[in-house]
Protein backbone atom coordinates (compact mmCIF):
# COMPACT_ATOMS: atom_id res chain seq x y z
CA UNK A 1 0.00 0.00 0.00
CA UNK A 2 1.58 3.55 -0.60
CA UNK A 3 2.43 5.62 1.81
CA UNK A 4 3.21 9.14 0.51
CA UNK A 5 0.97 11.35 -0.68
CA UNK A 6 2.31 11.39 -4.22
CA UNK A 7 2.36 7.66 -4.17
CA UNK A 8 -1.54 7.75 -3.29
CA UNK A 9 -2.24 10.43 -6.23
CA UNK A 10 -0.20 8.30 -8.95
CA UNK A 11 -2.57 5.27 -7.66
CA UNK A 12 -5.63 7.60 -8.70
CA UNK A 13 -3.95 9.03 -11.81
CA UNK A 14 -2.81 5.71 -12.76
CA UNK A 15 -6.90 3.66 -12.17
CA UNK A 16 -8.02 6.57 -14.27
CA UNK A 17 -5.65 6.01 -17.08
CA UNK A 18 -6.23 2.65 -17.00
CA UNK A 19 -10.29 2.67 -17.31
CA UNK A 20 -9.41 5.12 -19.86
CA UNK A 21 -7.42 2.43 -21.68
CA UNK A 22 -9.93 0.03 -21.60
CA UNK A 23 -12.95 2.00 -23.00
CA UNK A 24 -10.78 2.81 -25.68
CA UNK A 25 -9.77 -0.59 -26.16
CA UNK A 26 -13.12 -2.36 -26.13
CA UNK A 27 -14.46 0.67 -28.54
CA UNK A 28 -12.29 -0.81 -31.26
CA UNK A 29 -12.68 -4.56 -30.67
CA UNK A 30 -16.56 -3.72 -30.82
CA UNK A 31 -15.47 -2.33 -34.60
CA UNK A 32 -13.05 -5.62 -35.44
CA UNK A 33 -16.18 -7.46 -34.55
CA UNK A 34 -18.66 -5.24 -36.71
CA UNK A 35 -16.17 -5.43 -39.75
CA UNK A 36 -15.80 -9.21 -39.24
CA UNK A 37 -19.62 -10.12 -39.16
CA UNK A 38 -19.52 -7.97 -42.34
CA UNK A 39 -17.53 -9.38 -44.02
CA UNK A 40 -18.51 -12.97 -43.05
CA UNK A 41 -21.74 -11.47 -45.19
CA UNK A 42 -19.99 -10.96 -47.57
CA UNK A 43 -21.25 -7.38 -47.57
CA UNK A 44 -18.58 -5.13 -49.19
CA UNK A 45 -20.21 -1.68 -48.43
CA UNK A 46 -20.55 -1.70 -45.10
CA UNK A 47 -17.17 -3.77 -44.70
CA UNK A 48 -15.47 -0.83 -46.01
CA UNK A 49 -17.04 1.77 -44.32
CA UNK A 50 -16.60 0.07 -41.05
CA UNK A 51 -12.87 -0.40 -42.07
CA UNK A 52 -11.99 3.25 -42.39
CA UNK A 53 -13.91 3.39 -38.86
CA UNK A 54 -11.48 0.87 -37.16
CA UNK A 55 -8.30 2.22 -38.86
CA UNK A 56 -8.88 5.76 -37.32
CA UNK A 57 -9.99 4.15 -33.73
CA UNK A 58 -6.69 2.19 -33.71
CA UNK A 59 -4.33 4.74 -34.63
CA UNK A 60 -5.96 7.06 -32.30
CA UNK A 61 -5.68 4.62 -30.12
CA UNK A 62 -2.17 3.90 -30.90
CA UNK A 63 -1.25 7.84 -30.65
CA UNK A 64 -2.77 8.19 -27.13
CA UNK A 65 -0.61 4.56 -26.44
CA UNK A 66 -3.23 2.42 -25.67
CA UNK A 67 -1.71 -0.01 -27.48
CA UNK A 68 1.90 -0.22 -29.98
CA UNK A 69 1.72 1.69 -33.10
CA UNK A 70 3.40 -1.11 -35.00
CA UNK A 71 0.48 -3.40 -33.30
CA UNK A 72 -1.66 -1.07 -34.77
CA UNK A 73 -0.47 -1.25 -38.43
CA UNK A 74 -0.44 -4.90 -38.08
CA UNK A 75 -4.20 -4.62 -37.02
CA UNK A 76 -5.57 -2.48 -39.52
CA UNK A 77 -3.26 -4.38 -42.72
CA UNK A 78 -4.90 -7.66 -41.75
CA UNK A 79 -8.09 -6.35 -41.79
CA UNK A 80 -7.80 -4.73 -44.75
CA UNK A 81 -6.56 -7.82 -46.58
CA UNK A 82 -9.60 -9.13 -45.63
CA UNK A 83 -11.54 -6.70 -47.11
CA UNK A 84 -9.66 -6.55 -49.90
CA UNK A 85 -10.30 -10.43 -50.62
CA UNK A 86 -14.05 -9.91 -50.53
CA UNK A 87 -14.30 -7.27 -53.48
Amino acid sequence: MANTKSAKKKIRVINRKTEVNRRRKSEYRTYIKRLEKAIEANDVEKAKELLRIVEKKLYKAANKGTIHKKAASRKVSRLAKKVNNIA
